[in-house]
């Protein structure tokens, strides 16, 4: 590489001493730095019109959070306690609530109301409704497979389903003014009124068949016991007898016969019984008159 020199050329001490006096003559130059004019006016303006915001923005909220009633444990009549969320007063659910337990303040009643019904679903893990339960204007339906009640003891006092219901009280008590009706056959060791009320079993348009494996007693210890029929009251024993104890036994209705004694005027009455079964009346003589009136058994 080829030195190179550079030669500076000096400046003549007159030049130098003459350029210093005109620039201490002169003095320092002030470069203004800053906003000014209507840019700084704006720029006042924008500040307090922030300033007016944050305030009103402020005051909106404190006065949001005092009708709200905000506090540390809640909202309103909406508090947030260690057990859940505990809500006081009249609340509307615009929506649905899917809540684990639902429950009133101790001594004090829940109540459900709507303009239309109230329905609680029972869902499984894949949705769909398992219970159903709701409360209309015009009825209460449950939907399930079984419904019970039970007491606080756990006694089942009802149970329903597809096979059978059952009632688990010590009395069922029907008090409806025409009974009740059952379309099919009902099992129960006894049937029994109230003190000082009928008792009747009857079957309007059917027949009524009572039966039993051991016997079948029928008793009326304070009152009357009727049998009424339109065609025939049939008593029949298969293998055994049929006893009618009483003191006074009276058959008002039977037929009697035409024999009548000449000069008798006594009202005795032999009871005769005609081959098939049938029950007839004569007039007592000195002898048997039952063979006299033989058309009673044809």
């Amino acid at each position: 590489m080829r030195n190179r020199t550079i030669k500076l050329a000096k400046m003549p001490q007159e030049q130098y001493t003459h350029r210093s006096a005109m620039q201490s003559s002169e003095g320092p130059h002030v470069y203004k730095v800053g906003i000014y004019g209507w840019r700084k006016r704006c720029l006042y303006f924008f500040v307090l019109l922030l300033m007016i915001l944050i305030l009103v923005n402020l005051a909106m909220t404190i006065w949001i959070l005092k009708v709200m009633n905000f506090t540390i444990d809640g909202m309103g009549n909406l508090r947030i306690t260690e057990k859940g969320i505990k809500l006081e007063g009249d609340s509307e659910f615009l929506k649905p609530l899917y809540a684990k337990e639902i429950r009133s303040s101790t001594g004090n009643p829940l109540y459900f109301q709507s303009a239309r019904n109230v329905t609680v679903n029972i869902l499984n893990e894949e949705s769909k409704v398992l219970t159903r339960l709701v409360t209309g204007p015009k009825a209460v339906e449950a939907y399930s497979q079984k419904f019970q009640v039970l007491t606080t003891k756990g006694k089942v006092l009802f149970s329903a389903d597809d096979n059978e219901v059952v009632v688990g009280a010590e009395r069922l008590k029907v008090s409806g003014a025409e009974g009740t009706v059952f379309p099919k056959s009902i099992e129960t060791p006894n049937v029994r009124a109230d003190p000082f009320k009928e008792l009747r079993l009857e079957s309007p348009t059917r027949s009524l068949v009572m039966e039993a494996p051991k016997g079948v007693i029928i008793d009326a210890e304070a009152g009357n016991l009727e049998a009424t029929c339109r065609t025939e009251l049939k008593l029949e024993s298969k293998d055994g007898e049929i006893t009618l104890e009483a003191a006074n036994i009276k058959l008002p209705r039977l037929p009697q016969g035409s024999y009548s004694p000449s000069g008798s005027g006594q009202k005795a009455y032999e009871l005769c019984v005609c081959p098939n079964g049938r029950l007839f009346l004569t007039q007592a003589g000195s002898s048997s008159t039952c063979q006299i009136k033989t058309s009673v058994c044809l």
